[in-house]
């Protein structure tokens, strides 16, 4: 026997909940695409079987850039997006975007193993330069990269003189001349979180830890099966349309979760990272070429601290956890000391991180030449429509999803069309110079800040800062103290209002304070997580 309640038969089964769109994977391409969807008025679910941003889009060199390198590959169009997108960008999340400037040390006996159109071209050409890189032709690619994005608010290429300069200082002596130009830097992983925030705001559901476990056609829609990983639970719901933004997986999206016939292919790029504690002085960053044809950036990290990468390396399973291996650090510790004036050492590190780039499989010769370009596919040959999408750069998410969208609406007719642009994320409402005076602000507001506490909070949370810290009239308010300025306040806030679960999501994606934590420290944090945490509902809606 069955009762009517409240619209609902107790005892029957439920109608599933059915939306236009249903995205697969909470990485910065999913997010973005969330994000535009239910801003543009779409009913709009993601499903994130781990935590957000928790493979590739938390594991990039954390930049915003055209891409330099790419313009040896004749990647024109790549290079132009991405460079026209850096402005746009930054104007939408000054507190977690900020202008950067790149130093590129010249030598001109240095040769290079370079397999690039462009050198092939040039060692043709000019067989007496075989292996070079002449002064010129770097010239020439950042007057391109000047211009082809049309920039407004970065300041253009110089040409330095390294010598008894702060940007000489850390490099050996026989680097007299540098190239220095612009570029962004970016807070990855906390880009994924605030394109999900303001999807969620924009009335999207967003679901982390729930794992599709399969997605079958029926009468022209999806029926997926959702799985909360914490409890087991399953639960169906329907969509009209599918987006597999599932990264690495990918490919086992397509053929083993929606059994689609595509035959489009994903090449798996392991790119590792390196952290040692600061290596120099001044807050820019170095573009070094190494002789092997390939570059790495060396990058201040975290005021203390230098991010060194990244690597190309295939790797064969998205189920295999990446890891930064032993060869690659000790790569990456030979390349820098080709410029560096002293020397580290594999004890100098004191992280590594690594990802998989899912790229579009072109079918190139290695790793490193693989396009960086997206490729996005819509499979409707047996009626509900699946867009299965390949590649991207972290700097080029926002125009994927527009392009996304372009696909995604004629099966929708009468949605809007393009708003993202400029559009500030969660915090970013402020001006792109204004980050000091917010700081300064905040100080003042809060008198027990200093200004490493302050700087940290708007780096991470801008004008939101404030509901962070709410009525707290001391130190004392903000509750129990984890260690390195992390409060029980601002862990309440990442659990409640940025899908935080474990100490893991919070100290290494939501910040970096895993840093300047003790594991003893990290582990008290998860414990208290995990006694707060109210039992999941899973996935009911």
């Amino acid at each position: 026997m069955s009762i009517w309640w409240g619209g609902h038969v107790l005892g029957a089964t439920p109608e599933p909940v059915t939306y236009d769109l249903f995205v697969i994977g909470g990485g910065i391409n999913g997010c973005g695409i969330a994000r535009d969807a239910a801003g543009r008025g779409l009913r709009v679910a993601l499903a994130e079987m781990n935590d957000l941003g928790s493979a590739t889009s938390s594991a990039s060199t954390k930049l915003f850039h055209g891409g330099l390198r790419y313009l040896e590959y004749f990647e024109i169009n790549l290079v132009r997006h991405a460079l026209a997108e850096r402005e746009t960008l930054l104007s939408a999340m000054p507190h977690i975007s900020w202008p950067m400037r790149f130093v590129l040390p010249y030598h001109a006996d240095m040769r290079f193993e370079s397999e690039t159109p462009v050198s092939r071209f040039l060692n043709v050409l000019m067989p007496w330069m075989r292996g070079r890189r002449p002064a010129w032709m770097i010239r020439f690619g950042l007057f391109l990269y000047d211009h082809l994005g049309g920039r407004r608010i970065l300041p253009g290429t110089e040409t330095l003189s390294l010598a008894g300069t702060p940007e000489g200082a850390p490099l050996e002596g026989r680097f007299e001349k540098a190239f220095e130009y612009s570029d962004c830097w970016i807070e990855d992983s906390r880009l994924v979180v605030l394109n999900a925030r303001d999807a969620e705001d924009r009335g999207a559901r967003i679901m982390v830890r729930s794992k599709v476990q399969s997605a079958r056609r029926i009468d022209g829609r999806w029926d997926i099966t959702v799985q909360d990983r914490a409890t087991g639970r399953e639960q169906t719901l329907r969509a009209r349309m599918l987006v597999n933004a599932g990264g690495p997986w990918v490919g086992d999206i397509i053929h083993n979760k929606v059994h689609s016939r595509s035959n489009e292919g994903v090449r798996l790029v392991r790119g590792s990272h390196i952290v040692t504690k600061r290596l120099f002085e001044h807050d820019k960053c170095y573009f070094f070429q190494g002789t092997d044809g390939r570059i790495i950036f060396a990058i201040p990290y975290e005021t203390d601290f230098t991010l060194i990468g990244t690597t190309d390396a295939e790797h064969d399973d998205p189920d295999r956890k990446p890891e930064c291996t032993p060869e690659e650090q000790r790569y990456l510790v030979d390349f820098a000391n080709q410029y560096l004036r002293r020397k580290i050492g594999l004890d100098d590190i004191v992280w590594t991180y690594s990802g998989v780039r899912p790229l579009y499989d072109d079918g190139a010769s290695s790793a490193t030449a693989a396009t960086r370009d997206y490729t996005l596919k819509v499979d409707d040959t047996s009626g509900a429509p699946i867009l299965n999408i390949f590649g991207g750069k972290i700097t080029t998410y926002r125009r994927l999803a527009e392009d996304a969208m372009e696909r995604i609406i004629r099966y929708f007719p009468g949605t809007p069309g393009h708003w993202t642009a400029g559009v500030p994320l969660p915090g970013g409402d402020f001006a792109v110079n204004g980050v000091d005076e917010l700081i300064e602000r905040l100080m003042r507001d809060y008198p027990f800040l200093n200004a490493v506490w302050a700087r940290r909070l708007v780096r991470a949370y801008g004008t939101q800062s404030w509901d962070v810290l709410a009525d707290a009239k001391g130190e004392s308010d903000l509750g129990r103290v984890f260690g390195a300025t992390l409060t029980e306040r601002e862990v309440c806030w990442l659990m409640d209002r940025e899908y935080a679960q474990t100490a893991e999501d919070v100290v290494w994606r939501r910040n970096k304070l895993g840093l300047r934590l003790t594991p003893d420290e990290v582990g008290r944090l998860d414990t208290w997580m995990q006694a707060r945490r109210v039992p999941d509902a899973g996935v009911a809606v």
